[in-house]
């Protein structure tokens, strides 16, 4: 396992997650609490793209960061919905939707890469796009108050993360449409 800068950023995510949870077990005022989980997510969120980048231009790429990469991601945005959903700020079945999906392509890209088409359900743009706008939805959702008194930030996250969750369904579909066009491609060998 090479520990190297990228390698470290990707791991931060990890470790992020008991770090944003534990923000709200300590004795402050919930807008306080809000206020640091919010930028401890927008953060750790950075370093999605921060690593890849450097792990890019410092030639540092790996195997084992390719492969931790997607994970630390899953990871952090499923533990932030487990954590909103806690904190009644979203609805659990947008959650349902969001995880569920993270669980179902997971599971189809590793079988994928087992019958050696792992190229089809490569990462898609629309994939990117849904992981952005989680990615911004999020400390909205945490945020949970009124934001230059212009908006309010719990109804913006709200209406992010059900487009994040549309999302969710069409990249899925695009997935497994691919893979059953791989799948039926072999077959036909």
């Amino acid at each position: 396992m090479p520990l190297n800068l990228p390698t470290l950023l990707t791991l931060s995510r990890i470790v992020a997650i008991p770090l944003i949870v534990v923000v709200y077990y300590l004795p402050i005022e919930i807008a306080l609490a809000n206020w640091i989980a919010a930028i401890l997510f927008i953060v750790f969120a950075i370093t999605d793209w921060l690593d890849g980048y450097l792990a890019r231009k410092l030639g540092q790429a790996s195997a084992f960061g390719a492969f931790l990469d997607p994970v630390a991601d899953k990871f952090l945005v499923c533990a932030a919905l487990l954590l909103l959903v806690h904190l009644q700020r979203i609805d659990v079945f947008v959650a349902l939707i969001i995880i569920g999906r993270e669980i179902a392509i997971s599971a189809l890209r590793e079988w994928m890469a087992q019958i050696g088409a792992a190229k089809s359900v490569a990462v898609h743009m629309i994939g990117k796009v849904k992981t952005t706008v989680q990615m911004i939805a999020i400390p909205f959702l945490l945020l949970d108050g009124p934001l230059l008194t212009l908006l309010h930030t719990r109804f913006v996250g709200q209406i992010l993360l059900w487009v994040a969750a549309v999302l969710t369904i069409w990249s899925m579909i695009y997935y497994m449409k691919q893979a059953s066009l791989a799948i039926k491609a072999r077959l036909h060998q």
